[in-house]
């Protein structure tokens, strides 16, 4: 049942996702209405609930452009229940901004099985990257799947190793000029986001470590689920599935690093992750299995949701 509702991509889909959404991130910022006081808070709050369609329906766009899915909504639909896991990411700025833009490259290197226009893809996908660490500086790992997108396409035309340092030359520029105007002290900046740290201890109560244990299985799940079908999969899109699974460890990598740790730093494996569950809904497979796959992550992320409000 659940399924057969999202099993085509439709504006009354689309719309259905974009209520449900709207009314999560509503319900969790009338927990606190103090912002409601101020008209600049009230436009931050419109502004991460724009990113946050934005990010889900770049997703959505990504899969279905590239076909790694078919068209359905199912990639939109797991990619909203996933923000469920983490309500906290409702009202943080700098990791939705940071993940769009990665979202925004990612789009940019997936599409280079086309080999078409790879120079201005690998540059667009190396600016967003470098634009992405400004907000969530560990994201910068995501430039090595820049040069696994090279490896993958373009590896021999020596100019495309290079373009990646040429972002960062513009970047840089771009940071220091803001530096300047905004009287921002550059090097303590970069020292303070550029911190480091292994531990897990964050958890301030037993449902924010269910949640992350929860959804640490789901993935490990779906991640094995690409893992033994990879095989399978048109010989063409093998590169765009590798694409995906290493953006899904590249996100694990700067959860694990990143200082000042929290589980909404899992947000970068959202994207990945909701694509690979979709290939695993379409696959050849019973009718209840899908089923039980769909109603076990929604009952989840609602658990979840719920429990930390």
């Amino acid at each position: 049942m659940i399924t057969s509702v999202f099993k085509k991509s439709t504006p009354l889909n689309f719309s259905l996702v974009v209520i449900l959404m709207l009314v999560f991130f509503f319900l969790y910022q009338t927990q606190d209405v103090t912002w409601s006081n101020s008209v600049i808070s009230i436009v931050q709050r419109l502004g991460l609930l724009v990113v946050l369609l934005a990010s889900i329906f770049l997703t959505s766009f990504i899969s279905k452009r590239n076909g790694l899915s078919r068209d359905s909504t199912y990639t939109a639909f797991f990619y909203f229940l996933f923000l469920l896991f983490f309500p906290n990411l409702l009202n943080n700025t700098n990791l939705i901004l940071a993940n769009f833009f990665i979202l925004l490259a990612l789009r940019r290197l997936v599409s280079l099985q086309t080999l078409k226009e790879t120079k201005e893809k690998l540059f667009d996908a190396s600016l967003w990257i470098f634009i992405a660490a400004l907000f969530q500086f560990w994201s910068i790992l995501y430039i090595l799947l820049v040069f696994i997108s090279v490896i993958f396409h373009v590896s021999r035309d020596y100019r495309n190793w290079v373009i990646p340092f040429i972002a960062l030359f513009a970047v840089s520029i771009l940071f220091v000029l803001c530096s300047l105007i905004f009287d921002i002290h550059s090097i303590a900046f970069l020292q303070e986001k550029s911190r480091i740290s292994l531990s897990l201890d964050y958890f301030a109560n037993n449902y924010q470590n269910a949640a992350f244990s929860i959804f640490a299985t789901i993935a490990l799940f779906f991640v094995i689920s690409m893992f033994s079908t990879l095989s399978s999969r048109p010989l063409v899109l093998l590169s765009s599935y590798k694409k995906v699974i290493a953006s899904f460890f590249i996100g694990i990598f700067v959860f694990v690093l990143s200082d000042n740790k929290s589980n909404e730093l899992l947000v970068f494996t959202f994207a990945p992750l909701a694509i690979m569950a979709t290939s695993h809904i379409e696959i050849s497979q019973p009718k209840l299995k899908e089923e039980i796959v769909m109603f076990v992550l929604l009952a989840c992320s609602f658990f979840t949701f719920f429990s930390q409000l």
